[in-house]
């Protein structure tokens, strides 16, 4: 493997390792010697590859959010109607949760212990992804498909489909995608007979 595909793939399970530690014992509750042994890398090598315990957290909180923000902007910029505007925005979130529900996981429970700049840059990432529901709502108003809503029922929305990293697993009844569009429904159309 060359040097930068080397290092790369080094770093990448590096995180992925970091992110299952962190998912099951707690940011705090996971040392970097531990980190160490499960990676089988030494202090000096570890810290070749990642820099800082913190520096882990941000990499994996960042990447996720990352990936959604990305996912959003290419779903809206296709002419979609609005209720399939938000089914792809939700398949896709719940899509990914279930392929990365540890980086997940520890980004809903550990993203505050981030600090300075990288904390910053997180949020900022997240209210990003947040907004881009909103604009997904919006269209669905302004075509006349969809009745104003306040702008808190985003972050409901986000709640619904977030909390899933918590009971979900793929393996169910039920594909990640196919529980999207059930919530889906269920936001839009009501649960009403």
């Amino acid at each position: 493997m060359a040097g930068t595909a080397y290092y790369e793939f080094n770093r990448d399970r590096v995180i992925g390792t970091a992110a299952e530690l962190f998912a099951r014992n707690g940011y705090h509750g996971t040392g970097m010697a531990e980190l160490g042994r499960a990676v089988e890398l030494g202090r000096g090598a570890l810290y070749r590859y990642i820099g800082s315990k913190e520096a882990v957290l941000y990499a994996i909180s960042k990447d996720q959010v990352d990936k959604m923000n990305s996912h959003a902007e290419a779903v809206l910029d296709r002419d979609l109607e609005p209720r399939e505007l938000l089914r792809e925005m939700a398949r896709g979130l719940l899509r990914n949760i279930a392929d990365h529900r540890a980086e997940w996981t520890v980004f809903f429970r550990e993203y505050n212990a981030l600090t300075g700049e990288r904390r910053d840059d997180v949020i900022a990432a997240r209210e990003r992804y947040e907004g881009y529901w909103r604009q997904a709502l919006d269209r669905g108003v302004s075509g006349g498909a969809l009745r104003p809503t306040p702008p808190l029922l985003v972050k409901g929305i986000l709640g619904m489909l977030n909390y899933t990293y918590l009971w979900f697993t793929p393996e169910g009844e039920l594909a990640p995608e196919e529980l999207a569009d059930l919530f889906l429904d269920a936001l839009i159309d009501g649960i009403h007979v």
